[in-house]
C-alpha cells in the first residue's frame, strides 16, 4: 500500500462532546415541555398548525428558564 502526497495524517480522536451535559438537558427538557403544550393544544380542538405554533413558541420560551434553572 503506498500513501498519496496529499494524504493528511489522522487526527487523535476528539475527547470534548458534540454537545456539553447541561445544553443537553436543557433542550431535551425544552423539546418535552413543547410537546405537552402541542399536545394539549391540539386535545382542545384547535387547528394543527395552532398546536404546532404553540409548542414551537412555548419551547422557545421555556429554553432560556430552563437554562437558568438547571445549574
Amino acid at each position: 500500500m503506498s500513501t498519496t502526497p496529499n494524504q493528511q495524517p489522522e487526527r487523535p480522536p476528539s475527547t470534548e462532546p458534540f454537545l456539553p451535559l447541561h445544553t443537553a438537558v436543557v433542550l431535551l427538557a425544552a423539546l418535552v415541555v413543547g410537546l405537552v403544550i402541542g399536545w394539549l393544544t391540539a386535545l382542545t380542538g384547535a387547528p394543527a398548525a395552532t398546536a404546532v405554533i404553540s409548542g414551537l413558541t412555548a419551547a422557545g420560551i421555556s429554553t432560556p428558564t430552563l437554562r437558568s434553572l438547571i445549574r
